[in-house]
């Protein structure tokens, strides 16, 4: 019953519950938040936990403390909690107060997150901890253009710069997007304007380098939009959120990216229902409403998802919902990227091991789900386990890169290393600890699972690791289309599309250091050449120069002032027309393959030459000027 709540154990406490439902899922209860400032547990959306170098989860509770204005904290998977910093301890606030967002774990090995409150401005900060509880502030909000009150916490991109975003308060701004370099430069790269989103949440990056996510509100009604941000911050919107009852309202949690490319979220309400909805969208921006909660007899489905999915090494995505259930006390689902949903636990039946989960889970390297429940003022937030039955995993912390890069990885059991391989490219490796270890990415490495084999099993990462290819050099330097090319790098193998002046090549993998390419109708100079794999796009050191080429001319004769049709390649930005070495002085280019020009005087007989940024392209043939 709800009113016995506030007997639940204090902090420090454990209680370990357990239910295993029929399907084979574990729901248990490893800690009790204790009750704290302003009668609330202190967990609450959007705060995330990442796991650590040495295995432990980190996280935020927004008034724990001594001052109460927040703390951070590791808390074992068995569920010893511990506080490793306590915000406040300088005047006025200074290092930051009321952290809501978690911590995400850095290349550095460091906790990366922000405050809502507190800095110099009394605005927020950016901060980043290292896990034996040594703080640096790297950013005071001032209410500025960074706007103000961010409330998730920050990411770490690919390039060893940290994204994140921030709301806006008391100055009609509605948030902004900014990175801080790892040399802890703060940047705004985007304003939000409402027409391409308000209040932000914190994005994803995608395998493409971009970064997507949504906003709460804005957008063309009003009701958020998802939206795909550069690391230079330029936006596009992707979609705008309609409402109830065909489209999603309101898109709270953050974006996860699938394994078929596209991104899945939620949104609190909308849907055909208007209890909130599951949808996945393209990187192009095809939205396909997945799911839509129904919170009514006899199925009672969730209800108003706050925090998102996690994506499973199955495949599959797992969620929460504030509320719905059975007993209307939340649930965590299961639903696949087609859209069946399966509700996993129902909280508070039969029992209230926990109540109200608003914060995302995290999949842990053990091959669990850890997550947090809010509770209330009568108690009820908890920190939990589910358990569904995944093998234990790799977690990669950076995700993608050339050969030679060091790659950071997250497991158990590393010290009986014998083996890592990058898609069955054996590596160096080097086993830190027991749980943490680097690896090189070897020659001839490509896209695919990384493998850490020891000596009594194997581990699988949790998701792919990216081998970027790499361009070294492309010769010769210009030609004309229908010319080979041999372009010279790294990581070819793999090679699905190669681009010579802006269009697709007809190309042959050689083998993982060479292609060779022909240079396609309609190339034009000036662009560089690009090869393209599952693991990135690489763009030659050096821009590619495309020679015109005559193919034909008519007539083949004729007298001065004579009007004469020329057929070939590349002849865009033509800047000089000859007949035998004297300059027409009256030539258009009507296309990229036809140009016509008048026999100028004094022209004598010989080759026409057409010029352009390219260089020039000589008939084979000559023209004959006739008296």
């Amino acid at each position: 019953m709800k009113q016995h709540r506030s007997t639940l154990p204090l902090i420090g406490l454990a209680l370990l519950v357990a239910v295993t439902a029929a399907s084979a899922q574990t729901y248990t209860v490893l800690h009790t938040y204790p009750t704290g400032a302003g009668s609330t547990s202190g967990i609450a959306f959007p705060q995330i936990m990442s796991q650590g170098r040495d295995g432990n989860l980190y996280g935020t509770v927004y008034n724990a403390g001594a001052k109460h204005v927040g703390s951070v904290f590791k808390i074992t998977t068995g569920g010893t909690w511990t506080s490793i910093y306590d915000f406040c301890p300088l005047t006025s606030c200074t290092d930051g107060s009321y952290p809501m967002g978690g911590v995400t774990l850095g290349f550095d090995g460091n906790l990366h997150g922000t405050t809502q409150s507190g800095g110099s401005a009394n605005a927020g900060t950016v901060f980043k901890l290292s896990p034996s509880g040594t703080l640096a502030t790297q950013h005071s909000f001032v209410n500025g253009p960074d706007d103000s009150v961010p409330v998730f916490a920050t990411l770490q991109g690919q390039d060893g710069n940290t994204y994140g975003v921030s709301v806006g308060q008391y100055n009609t701004q509605y948030g902004a997007f900014f990175k801080v370099s790892a040399s802890g430069a703060f940047t705004v790269l985007h304003d939000f304007t409402y027409t391409d989103g308000a209040y932000p949440t914190l994005p994803t990056q995608g395998t493409d380098g971009n970064f997507y996510g949504t906003a709460v509100l804005g957008g063309s009604k009003g009701l958020g939009v998802v939206y795909k941000i550069t690391a230079a911050g330029k936006i596009t919107v992707l979609h705008n959120f309609t409402g109830y009852p065909s489209d999603g309202t309101y898109p709270k949690g953050m974006l996860v990216q699938g394994n078929d490319g596209s991104f899945y979220g939620t949104t609190y309400q909308g849907g055909s229902n208007n209890n909130g909805s599951v949808f996945k969208i393209t990187p192009s921006g095809v939205l396909t409403m997945i799911h839509s909660f129904v919170y009514k007899s006899p199925s009672f489905d969730g209800q108003l998802p706050w925090a998102g999915l996690t994506l499973g090494t199955d495949g599959n995505f797992y969620g929460t919902t504030g509320a719905g259930g059975t007993k209307n006390d939340g649930t965590l689902f299961k639903i696949t990227p087609s859209g069946t949903e399966t509700v996993l636990y129902n909280f508070c039946d039969p029992s209230c091991n926990g109540y109200y989960p608003g914060t995302p889970m995290v999949l842990g390297t053990d091959g669990n789900f850890y997550g947090n429940t809010n509770g209330n003022s009568l108690g009820g937030a908890v920190f939990y386990r589910l358990s569904v039955g995944l093998k234990p995993l790799v977690h990669l912390v950076n995700w993608s890169g050339r050969v030679g890069k060091t790659v950071e990885m997250i497991g158990q059991g590393f010290t009986g290393t014998t083996q890592v391989s990058f898609n069955g490219k054996p590596a160096a490796f080097t086993n830190v600890s027991d749980k943490y270890m680097t690896a090189v990415v070897p020659d001839g490495a490509t896209t695919g699972y990384v493998t850490v084999t020891t000596f009594t099993t194997s581990y699988k990462s949790d998701r792919k690791f990216l081998v970027t290819p790499q361009i070294t050099s492309v010769s010769p330097a210009s030609a004309k289309v229908g010319d080979s090319l041999t372009i010279a790098g790294v990581s070819f193998t793999q090679t699905t599309k190669v681009s010579i002046g802006g269009k697709t090549a007809t190309f042959t993998v050689d083998s993982d250091d060479q292609i060779t390419a022909t240079v396609p109708a309609g190339a034009k100079t000036g662009g560089k050449i690009g090869v393209t794999t599952p693991g990135g796009t690489a763009a030659s050191p050096a821009t590619f120069a495309v020679v015109p080429s005559i193919a034909s001319f008519s007539p083949t004769s004729g007298p001065v002032g004579t009007s004469v049709s020329i057929s070939g390649n590349s002849f865009t930005g033509a800047t000089k027309v000859t007949f035998g070495g004297v300059p027409a002085t009256s030539f258009q280019v009507i296309n990229d393959t036809q140009l016509g020009a008048l026999v100028p005087t004094g022209a004598a007989t010989g080759p026409i030459a057409i010029t352009t940024a390219g260089g020039t392209g000589t008939s084979a043939t000559n023209f004959t000027v006739a008296p």
